[in-house]
């Protein structure tokens, strides 16, 4: 973190902040490989001048949307932002240059970009006399919409959220595989919620025999506006070409593997940032045992059925001293079932104190 003093900045400059972390939470999951990221212009006088978000990939980021805004307004006054601004040309140029250029003096910012292309804009800005706050509202901001970016720049590879739904005694399906619903219309509604705010959507070739899901975002059963990849790991070639997630609603992409780091990558390099994972058992628990899995969002249903599979399968815990510890970040209720969401510990091991 900076040496600059986080409390340094005023109660307009916290206001401006919170604005900024709901405006990133408004793009999450429409702009990787770039973070979601929400800015807030102050005029010289403390008011709001302008505001914005990260634009997708190639438009503009959130400094510039939220400069645009401001127009003249922003000459003297504050840049609130969620991440430290850039200091490289990428696709587009760099966003310290842009506050630079509009005359503001003074920028306030969450987390320091942990990306070396991309760090330094602090230093830039200091440099040329701009008074700079650094880690207002850190850790909402690195829990947030920018979580899965952090994680991707620190770790190499996207953010993975295993999501599955379950009777109350850990059960994906019935004795005779059926599946069909475990979970009310909330929550199953929230599912589709969630693939809405990631990049790719990840199963086995052995769901998509089992199930033959279509893995995109409905509403009412209507598309919705905004599709992820969906990724099929299918290292026998078992995918009959019918299947529905081949379909022409969204991107599809086979992978010739079973192995979780080796699809990662090839995803990362993709530009892919956050992954859902709806794979069944198996995939589960080769996800779990290669510690790649980084969220855990469980729809549990008031019901027991005593026989069929689980939702985890071989995850390589032979004793319980080896089980896989999990912080539970919140629990909630959603028509009769509830949504627990946890992090493993072993999370930590690619994020900084920061994070919490």
């Amino acid at each position: 973190m900076s040496d600059v003093d986080p409390t340094g900045a005023t109660e307009a400059e916290e206001a401006a902040m919170h604005r900024a972390l709901a405006l990133a939470e408004t793009v999450r999951g429409t702009t990787s490989p770039n973070p979601a990221v929400g800015a807030v212009i102050l005029a010289a006088d403390g008011s709001l001048a302008g505001e914005g978000a990260t634009a997708p990939a190639g438009g503009p980021h959130a400094e510039v949307q939220a400069l645009r805004a401001a127009g003249p307004a922003a000459r003297g006054g504050t840049a609130v932002v969620t991440l430290e601004p850039c200091a490289h040309t990428g696709r587009t140029g760099p966003c310290t240059e842009a506050l630079l250029a509009a005359g503001v003096e003074r920028v306030v910012y969450a987390v320091d970009d942990p990306n070396p292309e991309a760090a330094g804009g602090a230093e830039r800005l200091r440099e040329s006399g701009v008074d700079v706050v650094a880690g207002v509202e850190a850790h909402a901001a690195a829990s947030g919409a920018l979580r899965p970016w952090l994680h991707a720049v620190r770790a190499g590879r996207p953010f993975v959220t295993w999501k599955y739904a379950a009777t109350l005694d850990g059960r994906v399906a019935a004795a005779d595989l059926t599946s069909q619903w475990i979970t009310g219309v909330t929550a199953r509604a929230d599912v589709h919620r969630l693939r809405a705010e990631v990049d790719a959507v990840l199963v086995g070739s052995g769901t998509v025999l089992a199930d033959d899901p279509q893995l995109t975002v409905r509403d009412d059963d209507r598309l919705g506006p905004r599709q992820p990849l969906r990724v099929v790991l299918d290292r026998r070639h078992r995918v009959p070409d019918d299947a529905r997630v081949l379909d022409d609603s969204a991107e599809t992409l086979v992978l010739d593997t079973a192995a979780p780091q080796f699809a990662l990558k090839a995803l990362h390099d993709r530009g892919v940032r956050h992954v859902l994972l709806e794979g069944g058992p198996t995939l589960a628990g080769a996800f779990v045992e290669a510690h790649c899995v980084d969220e855990v969002v469980a729809y549990l249903a008031p019901t027991l059925l005593g026989a069929g599979p689980n939702a985890l399968g071989d995850a390589g815990i032979g004793t319980l001293a080896d089980a896989a510890l999990l912080d539970v970040e919140s629990v909630s209720r959603l028509g009769d079932d509830v949504k627990i969401v946890a992090r493993p510990r072993w999370a930590d091991e690619t994020t900084t104190t920061e994070d919490g």
